[in-house]
């Protein structure tokens, strides 16, 4: 099990999607640092560690909405898997988008798994709790670089 907290990067544009995801993590009684980006670009820099992000810390999880201004999840997802210093960080999309054409997508860009949003808090609570127990207990992270 993971002694230290986990850093988690959460990927989302819509307040409403991030308050809830927080929420559930808080109620899930996820253990780990949460930082919040709201599109593609600035999900890319903090990666990157450009710019305001210079000291950012490497997350150990990614959650990625499909869906972003500026620079879509898709888009995202392709630049993190081709690039060495990066593509070793699990990715988990967590979107509203039940598409078969988003799924496949995903999974083709080399997503580590794909999550549709809850609408139901309860359930989304359940779903955040499932990533906590197979992410973030049974799964074994890739070390920091």
């Amino acid at each position: 099990m993971n002694v230290r907290p986990i850093e988690i990067l959460l990927v989302e544009d819509s307040p409403s999607d991030a308050a809830l995801t927080v929420e559930a993590l808080k109620a899930g009684k996820v253990v780990n640092k949460l930082n919040l980006v709201e599109d593609g670009v600035e999900a890319m820099a903090y990666l990157r560690r450009e710019d305001k992000y210079a000291k950012a810390i490497r997350p150990d999880l990614i959650m990625l909405d499909l869906n972003l201004p500026r620079k879509d999840g898709r888009e995202v997802l392709a630049e993190l898997k081709n690039d060495p210093a990066l593509k070793t960080i699990p990715i988990i999309v967590l979107t509203t988008s039940r598409s078969d054409k988003d799924i496949l997508q995903s999974y083709q860009l080399n997503a580590n798994c794909y999550i549709t949003k809850p609408v139901d808090f309860q359930h989304f609570i359940d779903v955040v709790k499932s990533i906590k127990q197979f992410w973030l207990t049974v799964v074994t992270l890739p070390p920091k670089t």
